[in-house]
């Protein structure tokens, strides 16, 4: 018997200007579902000063510090924790390279490359790490429990018992198979 391989969490965040462009942000979100991520939680909303000063801490010293924040404080963002095998890898390299010239000429086919407009405007954010992970997370979806989830439903994301709700961009484990098989079979 194989050991198992446990699915890997990352997070997505597609930026402001995209959002406001339906049809870009859905080129976005099929390319996430073709590339066969999970979206484990996923929510819009406008981050706030404070928010943004803490996801972009690193940067605080940077000439393009205040832009930054400026521009991701203008509208609502789609913020996504993704999951798949290597999810952080397979994410940063779906997004292509964070200078959008550098993406436009050597990575054409990423998501920076199709659709980014500069390096501010480079469509999306991608975790550089577990522990980036973790920290980005927690000031997005402070509820969330990494132990928990791995406990509870990372069987049912890594078995793709799932049902899938593009409305809302989710996806979530499927009921009418736990009641059908009984929890104790899936766990075996």
């Amino acid at each position: 018997m194989q050991p198992q391989k446990y699915l890997q969490l990352t997070l997505a965040i597609i930026k402001p200007h995209v959002v406001k462009s339906p049809f870009v942000l859905q080129k976005i979100r099929n390319l996430i579902i073709k590339h066969n991520f999970k979206i484990v939680r996923s929510r819009r909303k406008i981050i706030t000063q404070e928010e943004a000063e803490l996801f972009y801490i690193e940067h605080k010293e940077k000439f393009f510090y205040n832009r930054l924040l400026t521009f991701m404080c203008s509208g609502p963002s789609d913020i996504h924790i993704l999951a798949d095998y290597n999810a952080i890898a397979k994410w940063r390299n779906l997004m292509g390279p964070t200078k959008v010239y550098e993406a436009q000429y050597v990575a054409p086919d990423t998501i920076r490359g199709m659709f980014g407009l500069s390096d501010t405007r480079n469509v999306t954010h991608g975790s550089d790490s577990v522990a980036s992970v973790e920290r980005e997370v927690a000031i997005f979806f402070k509820d969330f429990n990494f132990k928990k989830w791995y406990e509870d439903e990372e069987r049912y994301y890594n078995l793709g018992l799932l049902h899938f709700d593009p409305t809302v961009f989710l996806h979530t484990i499927n009921t009418d198979f736990m009641y059908k098989t009984g929890k104790e079979q899936v766990t075996e």
